[in-house]
């Protein structure tokens, strides 16, 4: 297996910092091949713009076109290609970041704002009345799987169904359904280490323990059972779940979930 970890934390000691050097030791040590794109180490610069288009960027901007001219003629800039060559290696890829503000670190989503181009990511495949281009389920990254590592401040409750900031499959799904599986990535369910600011060095074994036990399952794991957009379940073009494919009392996020 060869896995890529995209880590977001600026503070090398940190829990998310230990999570990802024992994420490269753990798989290393069972045969796996792993590069690493720590992104503050790399000083990443997180905020699209046109430099990143070259040549190929017009006036006005417009980021869609021009990112899609710049990728089909080789002029992205060479930390956007060294980075989609790694995710082209891979057929793993593992995100190592804490929650903040319900989300990514903003450095994180500026690595995939730049990284998931148009024609790499996504505005790949036939659009014509039947199909909707190849996404959801579909796409360049097709046939590689996800999973998400991430630190939460807050206890288990607070993210539970009923818990005040929602559930956790809920903030996590833009990442997991609109992010990675958008251009064809199947996603696991996610490792979650909650009540991170409060944790103890009593408590990092039983943590530590937990995440390489998750490491070693990343090739048998099944992943979130997310509909896919072209085999059925929606019409087209108007991309609604039909009539009758929604599970009994489900609503929302839950509807692009089989089962």
């Amino acid at each position: 297996m060869k896995t890529l970890i995209v880590h977001a934390h600026p503070e090398p000691t940190s829990l998310n910092g230990s999570l990802k050097d024992l994420a490269v030791s753990t798989l290393e040590n069972a045969g796996h091949e792993v590069r690493v794109s720590d992104l503050y180490a790399m000083g990443w610069k997180a905020a699209l713009d046109g430099a990143d288009y070259g040549p190929a960027a017009s006036s006005p901007l417009q980021v869609v076109r021009d990112s899609g001219r710049a990728f089909d003629a080789g002029l992205l800039t060479q930390d956007v290609r060294a980075e989609q060559e790694k995710l082209l290696w891979a057929d793993t890829l593992v995100l190592q970041f804490p929650l903040w503000w319900y989300s990514m670190p903003a450095i994180l989503k500026g690595w995939v704002e730049r990284v998931f181009s148009f024609h790499f990511a996504y505005g790949v495949g036939e659009h014509s009345a039947t199909k909707y281009g190849e996404r959801f389920g579909e796409g360049t990254l097709a046939g590689r799987r996800a999973l998400l590592s991430v630190t939460v401040g807050g206890p288990a409750s607070h993210y539970a169904p009923r818990g005040i900031n929602g559930p956790i499959e809920d903030l996590l799904f833009p990442i997991h359904h609109g992010i990675l599986y958008y251009p064809g990535i199947e996603v696991l369910p996610p490792f979650v280490v909650y009540g991170a600011d409060r944790m103890t060095p009593e408590e990092y074994p039983a943590v530590a323990e937990a995440w390489e036990q998750r490491l070693l399952t990343l090739e048998s794991a099944e992943p979130i059972a997310f509909r896919r957009q072209n085999f059925g379940d929606y019409e087209i073009p108007s991309l609604l779940l039909k009539e009758g494919l929604e599970p009994a009392g489900r609503t929302g996020f839950g509807l692009h979930v089989r089962g």
